[in-house]
């Protein structure tokens, strides 16, 4: 499987042309510079978000029309197991949103909204996502894609994997473990994928929501790369707490043994919203606008992003914004596109060949073991170095597995998911001289 995965990647890109500005200094690892140029620019987008087709508390075309006025270019709507796609009309009162969500509808659009009264009770039609798209979507502008997020458990352990320009609903598939039901809800994926010849992008969702994914499920997962380092609900616990790490500290974790045991790819972070709130703008509510990506590409469509997106052409962010990331068989080098007053600062993480492979299970309080990400030690994502400043560089010793970036603004973010977070941006893995040769493949 995780072969297939790898070679329709490489058809895509093949198909679609190198999306970024390479220069080969090496077979493995090729120098890149991401940056706007030429016909490539950065194009903003959030990939998890909800309506009233599921637990959203907007419609689906208010969803739609948010992100384009806040100045995004693409969006992913990923209502829970279903796709908007039949007909269906909801109870304005028993909707989340209720008159609220309603009134701002009927004001917006007033000639838009199809309803009618069934046994006394006002129902709206549920807009389709190609009735939403074509009447929002401008070609080059602003792009929908369709979604949908796979919500799938296993015992108390909630599974929940998006993915993007899916054609078919998936149902979620189950397991005897929650590796197992993650897996085969992958697989289903890329079967999908296989039968339609349509590109598809599949990433876990919030590991730390329910405590539900350990960095041990996650790193022995195939043909997935990407899981959600920053998501902007209030509840999924990014952070973690006394006895679960954080979602940074799962991503190297998961880095660090499937480029020095397992022999799998490089995981990607994303940044996302998981927007669920779109009335009550406050702390505490699953906000839109907290977190996003930008996508390195020279079109604005499904097969151009996707395939961006495998490559690692991107970033994470919840406020910083790059103006350029440099990765070489020397380092890793980063420049943020600085605002005044406001201080910068760039942390470099990876893990060095031959680190302290042990581990502990973690336990509560009364010695017990708890299901939770093992405690390992800190020469596995180490903060290898750490540079004041818009423009900070590293350069590779020789003995690296990975390096990474964390960018930390001295800005407070408008509307945060947890107390006291800073605007922040994640840059995708660099391969060091020490991982194998198929790592970034």
């Amino acid at each position: 499987m995780q072969r297939t995965h790898t070679l329709l990647l490489g058809t895509i890109v093949a198909a679609l042309g190198v999306a970024f500005i390479a220069v080969a200094t090496s077979q493995a690892r090729p120098a890149q510079t991401l940056a706007a140029k030429g016909e490539l620019r950065w194009y903003k987008g959030n990939m998890h978000t909800h309506s009233h087709w599921s637990d959203g508390d907007d419609y689906l075309e208010m969803i739609a029309l948010w992100y384009k006025d806040q100045g995004y270019d693409f969006l992913v709507p990923t209502d829970h197991n279903v796709l908007a796609n039949s007909e269906k009309w909801v109870a304005v009162d028993k909707t989340k949103g209720k008159r609220t969500a309603y009134d701002k509808l009927k004001a917006r659009f007033p000639d838009w909204v199809d309803e009618r009264m069934t046994d006394g009770a006002l129902e709206v039609r549920l807009r389709t996502f190609k009735e939403v798209s074509d009447k929002f979507a401008e070609p080059g502008k602003y792009l929908l894609i369709q979604g949908e997020e796979i919500s799938d458990k296993f015992e108390s352990s909630p599974i929940h994997m998006n993915v993007g320009n899916v054609q078919e609903v998936i149902t979620p598939r189950g397991g005897s473990s929650v590796l197992e039901a993650m897996q085969n809800n992958v697989d289903a994926v890329i079967a999908q994928r296989e039968r339609t010849g349509v590109p598809m992008i599949v990433h876990l969702n919030h590991p730390n929501f329910h405590y539900g994914i350990t960095a041990e499920d996650l790193m022995r997962v195939v043909g997935e790369q990407f899981f959600e380092v920053y998501n902007g609900h209030p509840g999924v616990h990014n952070t973690g707490d006394h006895v679960h790490v954080s979602t940074d500290r799962i991503w190297d974790i998961v880095l660090t043994w499937r480029l020095s045991e397992l022999n799998l790819p490089v995981m990607y972070g994303l940044a996302v919203d998981d927007g669920h709130d779109y009335h009550d703008m406050a702390f505490g509510r699953s906000n839109p606008g907290r977190g996003w990506v930008y996508v390195l590409a020279d079109s604005l469509t499904p097969e151009t992003l996707i395939a961006s997106l495998e490559a690692g052409q991107f970033y994470a962010s919840s406020g910083v914004k790059l103006q350029a990331v440099k990765s070489s068989e020397e380092g890793l080098a980063v420049e943020v596109e600085a605002d005044d007053g406001v201080e910068y600062t760039v942390e470099f993480i990876g893990t060095r060949k031959g680190f302290d492979s042990k581990s502990e299970e973690r336990v509560d309080a009364d010695g017990k073991p708890v299901r939770a990400t093992r405690k390992y030690s800190d020469d596995v994502g180490a903060v290898l170095k750490t540079v004041s400043g818009p423009k900070a560089s590293y350069a590779f010793s020789g003995d690296e597995l990975y390096v990474r970036a964390r960018i930390v603004s001295s800005r407070l973010h408008p509307n945060p998911s947890e107390e006291g977070e800073f605007e922040r941006a994640w840059t995708q893995p660099t391969v060091g001289p020490a991982a194998p040769a198929n790592a970034s493949k």
